[in-house]
Order: C-alpha cells, then structure tokens, then sequence
C-alpha cells in the first residue's frame, strides 16, 4: 500500500537554515524534496497539475540512466585497455609510456595504473599502441 503525499511530506525533516547546494548538483533525493515541498505550499483551491510532476520525475530518472550508462561505457572503455601500451601525459604534461595494470573507479572519475603508477585519469590517455 503506497503512502498519501501527505503523510510523506510531513515524515520530511524541516529546516530552519537556508538551503545550501556546494555542489550544484540536483540528484533524485533532492528532485523529490523539492516536489513535495512544492506539493505542500501549493494553494489547496488552485491545485497544480499532478502530471507535470510525474513527466519531470520521469525525466529525471531518464537523464540519470543515460549518466549511469556513459559511466558504465567509460568503464568498460578503460578495462580493455588492460594490458596494452599507451601513451598518457604524465605530471606537468610531461608525455609517458606504460603499459595499463588495473582499472580503478569511484562516483566521480576513473583511473588507471600504469606501469606501478596508480591513479591515472583515462583521459589523459593520448595513444594507444
């Protein structure tokens, strides 16, 4: 059995600070947060379109599984270069050589070690050999 918005909103913890945001960055917690604090300042006599909430959220979570996507792509890209020699600009630009160990990947980036060197960002990757 699903819960009323109602019940829902009031379980939101409230705040009395103002909202901060350092990041910028609206994921799907925050995207439902602000729909129900809309849904509760809403004019009960003029109610707001229930489907325009529910087009945004399925917006929201199309974009997010297109990013998951492009993760799990880039992930994908890096693992198959285990093995092979590449060319990547090291410390200060610097070009190197070294052949790609291992694969590591957080919610932000991934890297590669090189050669016994840790934490090189697929990107900077310029040749493949």
């Amino acid at each position: 059995m699903t819960q009323p918005i109602a019940s829902i909103a009031s379980a939101a913890p409230q705040s009395e600070s103002a909202p901060t945001n350092p990041s910028g960055v609206l994921n799907q917690n925050d995207f439902l947060k602000l729909m129900i604090a809309q849904l509760q300042a809403q004019n009960p006599l003029q109610p707001s379109n229930s489907n325009e909430y529910l087009n945004e959220l399925a917006q929201f979570t199309q974009v997010e599984q297109i990013t998951n996507l492009a993760g799990s792509s880039e992930l994908s890209g890096a693992v198959q270069l285990i093995g092979h020699e590449v060319t990547y600009n090291g410390p200060g630009g610097v070009p190197s050589t070294g052949t790609v160990e291992s694969v590591q990947t957080n919610s932000s980036e991934t890297t590669l070690t090189i050669s016994g060197r840790p934490g090189i960002n697929q990107l900077s990757i310029t040749e493949v050999h």
